[in-house]
C-alpha cells in the first residue's frame, strides 16, 4: 500500500452497443492477449444467442445472472499466532460484482462446447436460472464462510 492518498475507484466505461458498464466489465474479463475486438464479438454473439434462446432482453438476463452469482460473504486468510484461519468477511458490492463476473467467465471457459460465445450464453442463462457452475462456486464460498463462522471474531 502506498503512503500517499487513497487511490480513486476507477469505473469501467460503458460499452458502445448496450451502453452498460456490466457488459463492459464482462468484455474486459473475457479479454485474452489484448484481443478486445474478439472479446466484443464473443460477448455480442452470446447476447444474440441469449435473445434467440430465451426470447428475453439479453441485458436483463446478464444482470440477473450477475445478481444471482454475486456472493454476500467470502473467506479471507488471517494469520493469528502461527496458525492460518479462514475468516468470513462481508463482500462489498463492487467486489461482489467483480467476483461474479470472474466466476461466470471462468465457468464459461471450463464448459465443454464449440465456441466461447455459446458457452458464455449457456452459462449466463444457467446463472440467471440459479443453476450452473458459477452458482455452485457461490454456494461453496457461502458454505466455507458458514463453516468458519467461529473465526469471525478474528476480523
Amino acid at each position: 500500500m502506498s503512503r500517499q492518498s487513497e487511490t480513486k475507484k476507477r469505473t469501467a466505461k460503458s460499452d458502445p452497443i448496450y451502453r452498460n458498464r456490466s457488459v463492459s466489465m464482462f468484455i474486459n474479463h473475457i479479454l485474452k492477449d489484448g484481443e478486445k475486438s474478439l472479446a466484443h464479438k464473443i460477448l455480442y454473439r452470446a447476447m444474440k444467442q441469449i435473445k434467440r434462446k430465451t426470447k428475453k432482453n439479453p441485458l436483463s438476463v446478464l444482470r440477473q445472472a450477475v445478481y444471482r452469482v454475486t456472493p454476500n460473504v467470502a473467506v479471507k486468510s488471517r494469520r493469528v499466532g502461527g496458525s492460518n484461519y479462514q475468516v468470513p468477511v462481508e463482500v462489498k458490492p463492487a467486489r461482489g460484482k467483480a467476483l461474479a463476473i470472474r466466476w461466470i467467465v471462468g465457468a464459461s471457459r471450463n464448459r465443454s462446447g464449440r465456441s466461447m460465445a455459446s458457452k458464455s450464453s449457456y452459462e449466463l442463462i444457467d446463472a440467471a436460472r440459479n443453476t450452473g457452475s458459477a452458482i455452485r462456486k457461490k454456494e461453496e464460498t457461502h458454505k466455507m464462510a458458514e463453516a468458519n463462522k467461529a473465526f469471525a471474531h478474528l476480523r
